[in-house]
């Protein structure tokens, strides 16, 4: 995710203009996926911050993987640019410094009996020698809702994305110019809209889009 200061955000909202309302507390929740998981998964949320709560897009996509894509992810390394839900062979779960304790704890909730870890990772900054680059599998959720981010995500996506990556884009459309970073995509990457998802009619209708994103392949000589 982005690091952004208030002095940097296009625009501060005040108690002047919303009234301020008691933060919801902090809770742990189990879920399983509609029964997709054996066993659920432990899930500790914070209220207080966007990245510490499970959006549409996480949603989507873990059940997407679990349903369609569970033998593809066996044995590979996963890296997801925020916090995700999934449990694979091996992943890293990165995310904003304030974040990353939320997700050591949820990784602990939990006991994988894989190796899991968490890191800070800002889009646009160099990648720390800590993450695997490039993964197997790169796993994007909820991480397209800020314009002025677009290019700093595009940035990480191309210092993360290697010739054989399968990188895994969803989000919630909330206003027209979250499709703006799908074109930048396109520019970059060989964009594919997922079309395989039995639930896909379902969180279509609800503004979710779910894209599968590679490498462009070089045109061979003639």
């Amino acid at each position: 995710m982005p690091d952004f200061t208030t002095e940097e955000l296009p625009l501060s909202v005040t108690e002047d203009l919303v009234p301020s309302t008691a933060p919801k507390p902090a809770c742990t929740t189990s879920i399983d996926f509609d029964g997709l998981l054996g066993t659920p998964l432990l899930l500790q949320d914070d209220p207080t911050e966007c990245g510490g709560q499970l959006w549409p897009g996480g949603m989507v996509l873990a059940k997407y993987l679990l349903r369609c894509k569970t033998a593809e992810l066996e044995g590979k390394t996963i890296l997801a640019l925020s916090l995700h839900p999934l449990r694979p062979s091996q992943i890293h779960l990165t995310d904003l410094p304030t974040i990353v304790p939320l997700l050591t704890l949820n990784i602990a909730l939990n006991s994988p009996p894989t190796p899991t870890t968490a890191h800070v990772l800002n889009w646009g900054a160099p990648i720390p020698n800590t993450i695997p680059s490039p993964p197997d599998i790169l796993l994007a959720a909820d991480c397209v809702y800020f314009e002025p981010a677009f290019p700093l995500l595009l940035q990480t996506m191309r210092e993360l994305i290697g010739p054989d990556t399968i990188c895994y884009l969803c989000f919630k459309k909330r206003r027209r110019a979250d499709m703006g970073f799908v074109k930048m995509a396109r520019k970059v990457f060989e964009v594919r809209a997922v079309e395989d998802d039995p639930d896909g009619e379902v969180w279509g209708r609800e503004g979710v889009h779910l894209y599968e994103i590679r490498c462009k392949q070089k045109a061979s000589p003639g």
